[in-house]
C-alpha cells in the first residue's frame, strides 16, 4: 500500500503551497483591512503585502506571500488565535506543515 499523501520532505508535487498562502493572505486581510482590528504593525504588513512578488520593490528579492505567512507565521497565528478564526487557523496549520 502507498501513502498518497503529500509529504514536504520527499516532494512539494501535489501542495499547492503559494495557493494556500494566498487563501491564508484573504483569511487574514479580513482581518487586518478592518480598522478596528489593525494596528502599526498590520499596516506595516499590508505594505509589504503590497509588493509581494515585486523584485524591483525588494531589492531583488522576490518575497511573496508564502515567504510573508512564513516570515510571520506567530504573529499571524496570535491574530487568529485572538478571533477564533478557526479556520483561518486549520489552513495556518496546514500551510506551516506543507510548506514552512
Amino acid at each position: 500500500m502507498t501513502d498518497t499523501k503529500p509529504d514536504r520532505y520527499v516532494t512539494f508535487r501535489g501542495i499547492d503551497g503559494d495557493g494556500n498562502a494566498r487563501r491564508l493572505v484573504a483569511m487574514l486581510r479580513r482581518h487586518i483591512d478592518d480598522p478596528a482590528k489593525s494596528n502599526p504593525f498590520w499596516e506595516k504588513f499590508k505594505e509589504k503585502l503590497a509588493v509581494a512578488g515585486l523584485a524591483e520593490a525588494n531589492g531583488g528579492r522576490v518575497l511573496d506571500e508564502l515567504f510573508l505567512v512564513h516570515s510571520y507565521i506567530n504573529n499571524i497565528s496570535e491574530l487568529f488565535e485572538e478571533h477564533d478564526d478557526r479556520e483561518a487557523l486549520a489552513l495556518l496549520r496546514q500551510v506551516e506543515t506543507e510548506s514552512c
